[in-house]
């Protein structure tokens, strides 16, 4: 008699972790947590040794439960039934940031501030690229 195990069950949420001071900044990913019991009430999951729960109706009706208990730093404050999709803006080119600067520099009708800033957000992203 073979006994298939049970397939794993996960939520998801969103790790948005910023430190005070921002110097260690990561981008939002996204982190799962197991589900460890389903009831017609509830459905209990487990996020760093500890068990919590949402409300089932609403998780499967909206998708997702924002748990009005929970702090903004902690991952599972929304829980999401389906792993949710983390949109990144797209950062310029180097090509865009080069002709912006061109066009803000004085000799082309731009001024000295907006130049520099030009100047400094194209060096940025040199410098990020050549890493």
């Amino acid at each position: 008699m073979s006994t298939q195990p049970a397939p794993v069950e996960y939520l998801y949420g969103i790790d948005s972790t910023v430190d005070d001071d921002s110097t260690h900044y990561q981008p939002p990913r996204v982190v799962k947590f197991r589900i460890i019991k389903k009831t017609p009430k509830r459905v209990y999951y487990e996020i760093n040794g500890w068990t919590r729960f949402v409300d089932r109706q609403r998780l499967e009706a909206d998708g997702k439960v924002l748990r009005l208990s929970g702090g903004w730093w902690e991952p599972d404050l929304t829980v999401y039934l389906s792993e949710p999709v983390i949109h990144r803006p797209q950062a310029p080119s180097l090509s865009e940031l080069k002709a912006a600067m061109t066009a803000a520099h004085p000799d082309r009708g731009g001024t000295d501030d907006a130049f520099t800033a030009a100047f400094e957000r194209y060096e940025r992203a040199r410098s990020q690229a050549s890493r």
